[in-house]
């Protein structure tokens, strides 16, 4: 087993973008894999709230601060995006980031819309709210800071024990049911950890921050995800004992999927990394995914299909009736929203 890629990032391939024709090859990259510094970028959005209709996921509108993730979890599903932007979904996605600075200013201004029906907003859809450069920039704060001053329900999904800065304005959320936080945990092993998401916090530390979210009276469950077969399913039932233990209320899990170029670039992981298991982990996810390694459909991209992913989903259906934490995820409530008296058209104007 090779050790950490170099300058703790999850790739050192940057391969060409599936829209471009043209491909710059950096041959100082070449020699010195692995060494490339984070760029930051603005992003020039002029909204900040997305939507999506997808039916395999438990929200409907979503906040990103951040386009990119200096995380740089090898098996991102998120890396293919940074294609549209024009970047590679290798090393680009994980060192070129981009920036939404005017995040908590646009959420304000839709907020305080009329148009707007209270509704939970997931924090982030795509990428991670609580990388790295947030404990800097604070944009994530910020976005939490009007969502309180709004009441209205959010959903968070991280791997970085940096959510726990936040629990004052969670709690506050949270006393009016408009708050959840679900901490990701792929792994207990925290050395595969440092492969695998070289930037994420170790494992041990997002047990820490349920513990930790959960004595602030914040809903607290945790994200199996993703399940990686042959390499990370046997330890569902250990991962979810072990987020009980910390005080996890509520469990999901979610199958490891590969996209676009991502099916490369973790293939080429796994041979770098764990060379004996490759074979094995990419048979099995084609078992998962009738024949391939990945399938877009709705309803089976999350959980896969077959003999497999019915043995996935009664592991994990088990260690959650064990451990007496509830699959799924708490509803959150609209009831306590309100738009502040500085966001309301008088009602007559002089």
């Amino acid at each position: 087993m090779n050790p950490p890629a170099p300058g703790g990032r999850g790739t050192i391939e940057n391969p060409a973008n599936r829209f471009e024709t043209l491909f710059y090859e950096n041959d100082a990259e070449q020699e010195q894999p692995g060494t490339a510094a984070t760029q930051f970028l603005k992003d020039p959005s002029r909204s900040i709230i997305s939507y999506n209709d997808s039916p395999d996921v438990g929200f409907n509108a979503s906040i990103n601060p951040y386009r990119g993730c200096e995380h740089g979890c090898i098996y991102c599903y998120a890396r293919p995006t940074h294609e549209f932007l024009g970047f590679s979904a290798g090393l680009d996605f994980e060192t070129k980031i981009l920036v939404k600075e005017s995040a908590p200013e646009l959420l304000r201004r839709e907020l305080s819309s009329p148009l707007w029906m209270p509704q939970v907003l997931a924090l982030c859809g795509v990428t991670d709210p609580y990388q790295p450069v947030e404990r800097r920039l604070g944009i994530t704060r910020g976005c939490l800071e009007v969502l309180a001053e709004f009441r209205n329900p959010v959903a968070i999904v991280t791997k970085n024990f940096l959510v726990t800065r936040d629990a004052d304005l969670l709690t506050d959320l949270a006393r009016h049911n408009a708050a959840t936080v679900y901490v990701s945990v792929t792994t207990l092993d925290g050395a595969l950890a440092r492969r695998m998401e070289p930037r994420a916090s170790q494992p041990a530390l997002r047990l820490e921050a349920i513990r930790t979210l959960r004595r602030a009276g914040i809903p607290v469950g945790v994200m199996v995800a993703p399940v990686i077969p042959g390499l990370t399913e046997h330890e569902l039932p250990a991962i979810v004992q072990a987020a009980a233990g910390a005080g996890a209320e509520c469990a999901g899990y979610v199958l490891l999927r590969l996209p676009h170029g991502v099916k490369t670039l973790f293939t080429h992981w796994l041979g770098r990394h764990f060379p004996d298991r490759r074979a094995k982990v990419t048979h099995r996810v084609q078992a998962l995914r009738g024949g391939k390694l990945n399938d877009a459909r709705f309803k089976s991209r999350m959980k896969g299909e077959g003999v497999f992913a019915e043995q996935i989903a009664a592991l994990f259906t088990l260690a959650c009736r064990k451990e007496g934490i509830r699959p799924g995820r708490p509803d959150l409530s609209t009831a306590s929203f309100k738009r502040p008296a500085t966001c309301q058209l008088p009602l007559f104007p002089s």
